[in-house]
């Protein structure tokens, strides 16, 4: 069994494709499909059941998955455990991402990283699940680090804020709602509402306020992006709430503070248990310089599961 079939064989499962996979492991399929059935006979075993439109795994590959990522995780830490003995940094850093930083500027902040460490090399991986997904995958060694929009998270994982803003409401000038200064949570009960996909920490977030608020507006519109929440509301078909960074990327809609506030929180998930690499120590505190106020740590009693 080598590392390489482990890292199809992951990048399939998380994919449910063998194509999605091998472009994400920027080979050729048949060489992601060869791989696979290789590592399926030497555990004489099927790990994916292989349907015309769709890859789903098998009981086996379920159990095979989280064996398969601790494994791919416990070698990049011990390649990385001897970068600090190299005359320059070198290694590997796995960093999820949100779709917003919120006033954090990412691709300033890797830039900056890259010219200081040019031999490491930073993967940037995006969950379906947000939030929920990059705390679960810090928390079993996946992921180095994470941004996610958490106060909270498992007993595995510690997190650090990097910057907090409140949630706007986001509506058409010519909205109903579109000339306050000011919205209520209660006023938005008759609304339709473009909210985001679960596990985002915005979802969780603007689902407790509504519930606070004793309401339970119309939310036909699941996202998994700004943008095209934005368009929805631009084209008359609900309101949504987002950060106020993100929200000051559409100028031609309204950006109204609501009350009571909800404050975004952008922190930076790490280990609490495993062993952090060099590389992932620098990324780590590259970003958490890159915003001009850091913010002071938090308390490790708020550190419960929060997704």
């Amino acid at each position: 069994m080598e590392l390489r079939q482990l890292e199809y064989f992951v990048a399939v499962a998380e994919e449910c494709s063998f194509s999605r996979g091998a472009e994400r492991a920027h080979v050729v399929q048949s060489a992601v499909s060869t791989a696979v059935a290789k590592l399926e006979r030497e555990l004489d075993i099927q790990l994916f059941d292989r349907a015309r439109y769709r890859v789903t795994l098998t009981p086996a590959g379920a159990a095979f998955l989280a064996e398969a990522r601790s494994t791919l995780a416990a070698a990049r830490r011990a390649k990385n455990s001897v970068g600090q003995y190299r005359e320059q940094l070198c290694g590997r850093v796995d960093l999820g991402t949100l779709m917003s930083s919120g006033p954090l500027d990412l691709p300033a902040a890797l830039g900056s990283f890259h010219a200081q460490y040019p031999l490491v090399s930073i993967r940037l991986h995006q969950s379906v699940a947000g939030t929920a997904g990059h705390l679960a995958a810090v928390a079993d060694g996946s992921l180095d680090l994470a941004l996610v929009a958490a106060t909270k998270a498992p007993a595995q994982v510690t997190l650090r804020p990097i910057a907090r803003e409140s949630l706007v409401l986001l509506c058409r000038p010519d909205h109903r709602l579109g000339a306050r200064s000011e919205i209520h949570m209660a006023d938005l009960a008759e609304e339709t509402v473009v909210r985001f996909a679960a596990g985002w920490g915005i979802r969780r977030q603007t689902d407790e306020a509504f519930a606070v608020a004793g309401i339970a507006p119309e939310a036909p519109y699941e996202m998994a992006d700004y943008d095209t929440a934005a368009g929805l509301v631009r084209n008359r078909l609900g309101i949504t709430l987002m950060p106020a960074t993100p929200a000051g990327r559409y100028p031609d809609l309204r950006a109204i503070p609501v009350t009571p506030a909800i404050t975004w929180t952008l922190a930076l998930a790490t280990t609490s248990q495993l062993p952090v690499p060099a590389a992932a120590v620098a990324m780590a505190d590259t970003l958490l310089k890159a915003c001009r106020s850091p913010l002071p740590p938090m308390d490790s009693a708020s550190q419960g599961l929060d997704t």
